[in-house]
């Protein structure tokens, strides 16, 4: 019988707590901060993909997300495989994907990621996608920046997203001062 329930974990991460949420799909949510923190996020995401329990603790079923992650970090893993089960629009959808063909280390624009999906002028739909992407950093969209390489809005601040792209060992992006 299928889960009728989110499951979570926490994990301690350098840029700070984050927790990890999954469906009986795949993983659905990477949130920055304790549990505790983003409890009434999570809550409001169970209910929209119409789940009828509170999520429950699971880390043992989260281990291999987890353990991917810590690689990620520890600078020993540039992809990810783990299955996603990423809730949005078609179009979020389509940019979402396009987010994960964007190579480790390396940055796209907003309008070379609207470019790629055959929509030049949807720049700002590319960004109101990206800022909605539930799964950050399996999903990268810390890799896209500004037309001229600024660092520009990042869910977990854009220190994180600095971060996060020296960690990936980017070079052409414009640092936050």
């Amino acid at each position: 019988m299928k889960r009728r329930h989110l499951i979570y974990a926490e994990m301690d991460s350098p840029i700070g707590d984050l927790t990890i949420v999954s469906s009986p799909v795949g993983i659905c949510s990477i949130e920055f901060g304790s549990y505790s923190q983003v409890k009434m996020s999570i809550l409001r995401m169970s209910q929209r993909m119409m789940f009828l329990e509170e999520p429950k603790s699971s880390p043992d079923e989260l281990f291999e997300v987890i353990r991917q992650l810590n690689e990620y970090f520890d600078r020993k893993r540039k992809y990810f495989q783990v299955p996603l089960d990423l809730v949005g629009t078609p179009f979020q959808k389509k940019v979402w994907h396009q987010l994960q063909q964007i190579p480790y280390g390396e940055t796209k624009s907003y309008k070379e990621v609207a470019s790629l999906l055959h929509s030049p002028k949807a720049v700002r739909a590319v960004g109101g996608a990206n800022n909605k992407n539930p799964v950050p950093i399996i999903v990268p969209c810390h890799r896209v920046v500004g037309s001229n390489g600024a660092l520009v809005g990042y869910g977990g601040g854009i220190g994180i997203k600095e971060y996060l792209l020296q960690l990936e060992g980017c070079e052409n992006y414009l640092i936050s001062i």
